[in-house]
């Protein structure tokens, strides 16, 4: 019963990270506005560009170390890479963002990741 929610959270929060790093390639503003620091008109798009190759780098590597290495790995990944959205709660706190964003989305999708560590650990 706890493997198929352990997978299916796995990928499922792999696929989100993906798509968010997708959105911040092809749509850079409105995803910077929705991660809870909005991008300055005159700033450097480069900085979008960065964060939307590291987030879907993690999903696509997410990914892979569950079809190809297994649960016990992408467990390990999810325990270290909950460390990326706790970085964001404070981003996101420290340039200006609410707190309702900061640990509305980024600390609870850091609670989330290691709950899927957690359960993936156990199988």
């Amino acid at each position: 019963m706890l493997t198929p929610i352990a997978y299916g959270l796995a990928i499922l929060l792999n696929l989100m990270i993906l798509f968010i790093g997708l959105r911040f390639l092809f749509v850079p503003r409105p995803a910077a506005a929705a991660y809870g620091v909005p991008a300055k008109a005159d700033g450097d798009p480069a900085y979008l560009t960065i964060k939307g190759v590291r987030d879907g780098s993690y999903g696509l590597v997410g990914l892979a170390l569950l079809a190809f290495a297994g649960a016990h790995a992408e467990a390990w990944f999810m325990l270290l890479v909950a460390l990326v959205p706790l970085g964001d709660t404070i981003v996101v706190l420290r340039n200006g963002g609410t707190r309702a964003v900061a640990f509305g989305i980024h600390f609870a999708t850091a609670v989330v990741v290691l709950v899927s560590a957690a359960l993936l650990f156990v199988i």
